[in-house]
């Protein structure tokens, strides 16, 4: 039970696609979320990864890169213009290459736990139920 929710959180993130369906599209841009799943309509509004996929592509990403440049830099010492022409595009691609996952898996893992911000529980039962009273008005 449990791999086959931490199957669907990294598929659903490394894909970009809705972790409630897997079919419709999770981004409207590079990082910007949906508002809604366009094809089982899951509204996102409960999908707050703030800077989350940032620590994330830092510390996995960012930090291994870099210390293979030092290791580049302290093994063959090449001139400056060898990291500004390889180093520094390798960091910042492996980086802004893997926000998009990172967010895709944070927001995946968030709808697929339930998480909500401690202390909150209440507020965003409160504010369900009113979405539902909402929708049976229509």
């Amino acid at each position: 039970m449990a791999n086959d929710k931490l199957r669907r959180i990294f598929r659903s993130g490394w894909r970009g696609t809705c972790p409630e369906c897997g079919k419709g599209p999770m981004f409207a841009g590079w990082l910007k979320l949906v508002e809604r799943c366009p094809v089982c309509g899951l509204d996102y509004r409960f999908a707050h990864a703030d800077d989350g996929p940032a620590f994330f592509a830092l510390c996995i990403t960012a930090f291994p890169l870099t210390f293979v440049a030092v290791w580049v830099q302290v093994q063959f010492d090449p001139p400056w213009w060898v990291h500004a022409l390889v180093s520094l595009p390798i960091v910042a691609v492996g980086c802004l290459g893997s926000l998009r996952p990172f967010k895709g898996w944070l927001v995946a893992s968030q709808y697929l736990n339930r998480a909500v911000e401690a202390g909150t529980e209440t507020a965003w039962h409160r504010l369900d139920a009113r979405d539902d009273g909402d929708q049976d008005a229509r």
